[in-house]
């Protein structure tokens, strides 16, 4: 009989038992090695000198030495006095030959108690089955850890997606394939930083997550209360401030990768806690911070896939640089034959609005800036691929980029540009504003708002950051990436939860 087929009775009959009654079970076991003074409970170490992969990769010079590996018991075949089980540890999985003689009758009984699950380490001998599978003759057995709940049945495995994301501990385990993708999520992250420090020169940093007041981006924030200092504080929405300020400082070019938060809704493309990757340049500009964008996603992307040429489900994406560029304000005189670079008033702008077909009620009110930027943008929605990209969108109106330097050949618009591909926003980038009384007239323009109450994203007035600017900010190139929209694309994931440990779920 092959050792395929030679499952462990055990094993099958356990699959028909009820979780409970498993559970029972296991704890039952546990009780008696615990009155037989072997509690694994109590192990706190094991000496760890070789993992499955390295042994397969290098069995030619490995076979006949001795390893000591530990890890999880996934599968288990018994034939009378010897067995095979499979052991899991973080490079993959490998086969384990326990045979009674070789580690003695009583230590043999006591492994057939072991269940799936379980955690164990491993001394013994590399070598090769008659069937051809490189694996270990164990010569040493110890239980390290007794797992109690069972796993997901091979069969079956862990399939809800719901239960899989509460329960990424047990994803992980029984998934390999979840496991590879947050190990290639560190390469992407590793990436990024190693381009932006040793391509470019960055200082990572770190800024404050709780703040008074949560400025950088427009966003509802989380609140929360300090109670030493009986203070409401906001988790971020944006790092950018503090990071302006370094460079007020001195600090010439610095980057933080970090948590962000934001009280807004979920869905494949969202989560409330996100990973952002925010940048600043002394002395650069727009320009410069596109080539950084092109440099960090093509390298990050060739580091992940082994290639600039991606697929994401089922399109493919080159993003080999240089990137194609289109001026917000140019595409939709082209998509609507409105040509606003010659309209000045907000007036002039609402009329030519209606004129094209946009709800009166909507454009009432609206300044031209706005009227723009929706334009562009219910068109970008109405047309697919559009901004499949990767594609550089620039010339983005003053009044919907309260933090981006006026554009000296024409005040209305800014030195600003977002990143586009597969139709998401990936990056955000600005000829930073370093002008401290248009700042100040900008922030007193959303204090407005959010005093009338008709702009619930709005923030208050940040004189701290006004004040930083007095002093003096060079000028300075600014960018942000989305970390986790990235990754997804990099790795073909289809929702952000996908590719975020633990997501946020609503309580069961």
């Amino acid at each position: 009989m092959s050792e395929e087929r030679n499952i462990n009775a055990e094993t099958d009959m356990e699959l028909e038992l009820d979780i409970n009654e498993q559970r029972r079970i296991r704890r039952e076991k546990l009780a008696k090695l615990q009155e037989m003074g072997r509690d694994p409970y109590k192990i706190e170490t094991w000496d760890v000198t070789h993992h499955s992969g390295d042994i397969k990769d290098q069995f030619d010079s490995m076979e006949g030495s001795e390893v000591s590996i530990a890890g999880r018991i996934m599968a288990k075949r018994q034939m009378g006095k010897a067995s095979f089980i499979d052991v899991q540890d973080k490079q993959g999985r490998i086969q384990v030959y326990v045979r009674q003689d070789l580690i003695t009758p009583e230590e043999y009984e006591i492994f057939l108690t072991y269940d799936i699950g379980d955690i164990v380490g491993v001394v013994g001998e590399v070598f090769r089955t008659r069937h051809g599978e490189i694996s270990v003759k164990c010569h040493k057995l110890v239980l390290l850890c007794k797992a109690l709940q069972p796993l997901p049945d091979k069969w079956h495995g862990l399939k809800d997606v719901d239960l899989r994301y509460r329960q990424r501990y047990v994803d992980l385990i029984v998934n390999p394939e979840v496991a590879a993708l947050f190990r290639k999520r560190a390469e992407i992250i590793h990436e990024v930083k190693r381009v932006l420090e040793e391509d470019y020169g960055f200082l990572e940093v770190d800024t404050p997550i709780l703040t008074v007041i949560a400025g950088g981006a427009n966003a509802r924030p989380f609140v929360t209360h300090h109670n030493a200092l009986d203070l409401e504080m906001k988790l971020r929405i944006s790092n950018e401030l503090y990071l302006k300020r370094l460079i007020v400082g001195g600090l010439d070019r610095v980057y933080e990768m970090g948590k962000m938060f934001r009280n807004e809704g979920m869905d494949k493309n969202h989560n409330p806690e996100f990973t952002s990757m925010e940048c600043y340049m002394a002395y650069g500009n727009m320009e410069s911070v596109m080539d950084i964008t092109e440099q960090v996603v093509s390298k990050a992307a060739l580091k992940a896939t082994g290639s600039m040429i991606i697929e994401y489900q089922g399109k493919t994406f080159d993003l080999t640089p240089p990137w194609k560029k289109v001026d917000m304000t140019e595409a939709v005189a082209e998509i609507t034959g409105v040509d606003f670079s010659k309209i000045d008033t907000d007036e002039e702008a609402q009329a030519a609005a209606i004129a094209y077909g946009m709800d009166k009620d909507e454009v009432k009110g609206l300044p031209r800036g706005k009227i723009i930027a929706e334009m562009f943008e219910a068109y970008c929605e109405t047309t697919p691929g559009y901004l499949d990209g990767p594609i550089f969108v620039t010339g983005h109106p003053v009044e919907v980029s309260p933090l981006a330097k006026r554009d000296p050949k024409d005040p209305r618009i800014t030195r600003r540009f977002e990143a586009y591909i597969n139709g998401w926003e990936i990056a955000n980038a600005f000829s930073e504003l370093n002008d401290p009384i248009d700042q100040y007239n900008r922030f007193k323009e959303q204090q407005a708002q959010l005093d009338a109450g008709t702009d619930d994203e709005a923030h208050p007035m940040d004189e701290d950051f006004v004040n930083a600017l007095e002093v003096g900010l060079p000028p300075t190139g600014g960018l942000g990436i989305g970390i986790d929209r990235l990754i997804m694309l990099l790795t073909d994931a289809p929702t952000i939860r996908d590719i975020i440990l633990f997501p946020t779920m609503k309580p069961l």
